[in-house]
């Protein structure tokens, strides 16, 4: 995130907030949004989303007006937003004290800061759904035993390769070491392959490596004592720069990767989907970006888990994502409404687009996709959960950790050096 969100008493200084909020369970939100009843009587509401992509940028209209038929009272405005676009929206939208009345969160210390602002609401009393949800989907959303978020998706983060290539390298199976992975790029480099494709330019993509690699050098433990002590400079992260530079000093990734983007025309899913490179790091929504930016691959498209580094305390059952949506503090009932529909109601469509996973519990046996399968079945095994570190932190945390990796990426920071940057803006949050 851009900058880092004032405190409660800061908001309440800047916006003239009270302490008083208005009840979810009134009609009319007294927010700065606007959301409640409008000069025609409807009830309307804001949907801040990231769907600019297949298959959202298609379902959630259509999930969106399917709600609004049923319930004619009800009008949904909707501002859909690339993820980093997004993110600096919502970034400065909060400072200013105000919040869309449903909003994109991947919960963490980006939807602590805003619910410690007073500005989200607390849906703890209200979800009388919420067993109905799996409980490693809640997670990222609580706080203090109080949940503030709504999954309609559980994110993991893995690989995804093409089998063509892997097969033309000579490579015959995944690697699930981190040495038999770098083992394995250089084989493709050999062959005349890129190994990997990486949106330089948006950052978030390259954090995951070193997320994951810290993950698997120091273990969860270690990424949540850094969160209370402030401190990443422990050997856990600073190893995990260390392997991450024994992977950018290959030269793994696609030409003039650091000026690519994610979703763009020749960005990293694009350059997946039309075989020019033979490996991405990224969420289960892969295939329907790299199908929208590029080409589908079909069945030659695999998954494996990132994989686990030698004398690491970290698991390879330890897993990565998030995804979900808030509400502002005082939004109408009705928004919640909304959230129900979508989640409850609209999980077979969500988990038929090829694009999200379950949330609902039971509802992984309708997946059909064989690598959905897959990613479903590591998330059934899964021995911890990890939100993304650009979210799971507060947001001056998350964006110097995005920072400093894509320098560490670019030759301009140290593994040491990164560490401390991220060290030191955790101390200056």
């Amino acid at each position: 995130m851009a900058s880092t969100l004032p405190s409660r008493r800061h908001f309440l200084a800047l916006t003239g907030l009270t302490a008083l909020s208005v009840s979810l369970t009134a009609a009319c939100g007294a927010g700065a949004s606007g959301g409640g009843p409008s000069a025609d009587g409807k009830v309307t509401f804001e949907w801040w989303n990231i769907a600019t992509t297949e298959p959202g940028k298609s379902l959630f209209p259509q999930i969106s007006s399917a709600f609004t038929t049923r319930h004619p009272n009800v009008a949904i405005h909707t501002t859909s937003l690339e993820n980093e676009a997004f993110k600096s929206k919502l970034t400065a939208t909060t400072s200013s004290g105000r919040l869309p009345d449903v909003f994109q969160t991947w919960g963490g210390g980006v939807l602590q800061q805003q619910v410690d602002a007073g500005l989200v609401e607390d849906l703890t009393d209200l979800l009388d759904w919420s067993s109905d949800l799996t409980p490693v989907s809640l997670q990222a959303y609580r706080f203090g035993g109080r949940t503030y978020g709504v999954p309609y998706d559980i994110g993991m983060v893995g690989f995804w390769y093409n089998k063509k290539l892997f097969a033309k390298a000579g490579i015959t199976t995944p690697p699930t070491t981190w040495a038999e992975f770098l083992d394995d790029v250089r084989k493709l480099k050999a062959a005349g392959i890129t190994p990997i494709a990486l949106a330089g330019k948006e950052k978030w993509p390259g954090h995951y490596y070193w997320a994951y690699l810290a993950m698997r050098v120091g273990g969860l433990p270690a990424l949540q004592k850094a969160a209370t002590t402030k401190d990443f400079t422990g050997a856990g992260f600073v190893q995990a720069g260390a392997h991450l530079k024994e992977l950018v000093d290959l030269r793994p990734f696609q030409t003039a990767f650091l000026g690519a983007g994610y979703a763009t025309p020749g960005g990293q899913a694009a350059t997946m989907g039309n075989g020019k490179a033979a490996m991405e790091l990224m969420g289960q929504w892969a295939p329907s970006v790299q199908k929208d930016a590029g080409a589908d691959l079909g069945a030659d498209l695999g998954f494996f888990p990132f994989p686990s580094v030698d004398g690491g305390v970290g698991q390879a059952t330890e897993v990565f994502g998030g995804g979900g949506f808030a509400l502002r503090k005082g939004a109408p009932k009705e928004a919640l409404d909304f959230l129900k529909f979508f989640v409850l109601e609209n999980e077979s469509k969500l988990l038929a687009s090829n694009g999200y996973l379950p949330v609902v519990k039971g509802a992984e046996s309708q997946l059909t996709d064989a690598d959905r399968k897959v990613v479903a079945a590591s998330l059934v095994r899964a021995t911890g959960f990890q939100l993304y570190l650009d979210q799971a932190y507060p947001p001056a945390v998350g964006q110097e950790v995005n920072d400093s990796v894509a320098d560490l990426i670019a030759g301009k920071k140290t593994p040491e050096q990164v560490a401390a940057s991220i060290t030191e803006a955790a101390k200056s949050a």
